[in-house]
């Protein structure tokens, strides 16, 4: 069940009797938990209860995951006003980050006002782990051969010195294509390394600023990435949704930063949390 006789990986990971269990949904579940343990960590570090993430994740990841489908669905529609039955079909694929995160964060807003959290400090602790479970999860479109960019030669693929199952697993139907999902992955892990990075130096991200980070570095990648990919979701036949949204939320995040750089009292720096001495 891993590997094809062609070379390419099977999307399916497991399965027994009636039950089948895809690459897909491990990644991204792997993905999930391991930025849940992380962010679980950094949150006792800054002062909030030792279950507050754990809590707050049992409501916002399957809000986010509905968020995601539906975003997907809403631009997809006449396929699946054809299709009913692929509409619950998330193993095939069809969810999109930008839904998930806006509903995942009305989540995490409902839940913070409920316990008297700071939604800012909220957001700042989770902000890393989720660009680094989108660095991992986009190995679930690797596996399903999605979420790629253009036709291109296997030359071309092998001269960015990938690894040969990557190339393999890039040839769809007898032809080689751009590997957006690792350009995007790399990003996303680039990112998450210098965040953490700057979060972690003191006097110099306010609170609300690491995740207002991760919005400005997300955004200019997916952009640029967005642009090369085939199978984006358009508004109309001139704009590709994501790229706009991306635009939006860039220059959003920058208004915001520099609007509450203005504040006085001044924000209050990350590191020093809620509820520490």
């Amino acid at each position: 069940m891993g590997l094809t006789f062609m070379g390419t990986i099977s999307r399916v990971a497991l399965s027994f009797g009636p039950f089948t269990v895809y690459w897909y949904g491990v990644i991204i579940g792997a993905a999930m938990l391991l930025g849940i343990n992380l962010a679980s960590r950094e949150g006792k570090n800054r002062g909030l209860e030792e279950d507050a993430i754990i809590d707050m994740m049992i409501w916002a990841i399957p809000t986010g995951l509905v968020g995601a489908r539906i975003y997907y669905l809403l631009f997809e529609w006449q396929y699946y006003i054809q299709n009913p039955a692929d509409i619950i079909a998330i193993w095939k694929g069809g969810i999109a980050i930008y839904g998930g995160l806006i509903a995942g964060g009305l989540a995490v807003y409902w839940f913070t006002k409920k316990k008297g959290i700071p939604f800012s400090l909220m957001l700042d602790i989770l902000a890393p782990y989720v660009l680094l479970a989108q660095s991992i999860g986009r190995w679930g479109n690797f596996i399903n051969q999605e979420a790629h960019g253009e036709a291109v030669t296997r030359t071309f693929l092998e001269n960015l010195y990938l690894p040969k199952f990557i190339i393999d697993q890039m040839q769809i139907n007898g032809t080689y294509y751009h590997p957006t999902f690792l350009y995007e992955s790399l990003w996303s892990l680039l990112g998450f390394a210098i965040i953490i990075m700057l979060r972690n130096r003191k006097n110099l991200l306010r609170r609300g600023e690491v995740a207002l980070s991760y919005v400005i570095w997300y955004s200019v990648g997916r952009f640029f990435i967005e642009g090369m990919r085939t199978d984006s979701l358009w508004m109309g036949d001139f704009l590709r949704v994501s790229q706009g949204l991306s635009l939006l939320l860039f220059v959003g995040a920058i208004a915001i930063w520099i609007y509450r750089r203005r504040d006085y009292p001044p924000k209050a720096y990350y590191l020093k949390g809620w509820k520490l001495k």
